[in-house]
């Protein structure tokens, strides 16, 4: 490979994730629209349905989203009146959020949009998504900070 092939788009495995990252929120924009939230609410959505009552600290983990960016989506969550984000009953310091009877309600809804994604996915089987799914994590853990590998790992 010649040097100036290094700074050539087409041989940029970041150029790849970054094009796979925005048609996988083009492909969910339409999906989520009926629940008015976007992708990356959906994903905190998603984060609380496995688990409510957690502390933000604890979803900018789970999420692995920065924690300016969970703030804007947690305000709009709430606004939207899916959460609540109130203080922890075991330290004022820390908040802690909470899905509302609508965003508990929210997750029957959202049920059939994995299921409709997975349909525009017919190229890929079974076998190959976790094959994906296991090489990104490893691309993650390579990429990531000693804090975000240690917080990977526990998920």
């Amino acid at each position: 490979m010649h040097e100036h092939d290094l700074l050539k788009l087409e041989n940029q495995l970041c150029h790849r994730f970054y094009s796979v990252s925005n048609a996988f929120t083009r492909a969910y924009r339409p999906l989520l629209k009926s629940l008015d939230i976007t992708y990356p609410q959906y994903l905190v959505m998603m984060a609380l349905w496995e688990q409510d009552n957690v502390t933000i600290s604890q979803l900018v983990e789970k999420c692995r989203v920065d924690a300016g960016a969970l703030t804007l989506i947690l305000q709009k969550l709430a606004q939207k009146a899916f959460i609540v984000i109130k203080p922890s009953q075991h330290d004022k310091r820390v908040k802690e959020v909470a899905l509302t009877e609508k965003g508990q309600a929210t997750k029957s809804e959202a049920l059939q949009i994995p299921k409709q994604l997975l349909c525009q996915l017919q190229n890929l089987d079974a076998g190959e998504m976790h094959q994906l799914k296991v090489l990104i994590d490893k691309l993650y853990c390579e990429l990531a900070t000693p804090q975000d590998r240690v917080a990977a790992n526990d998920s």
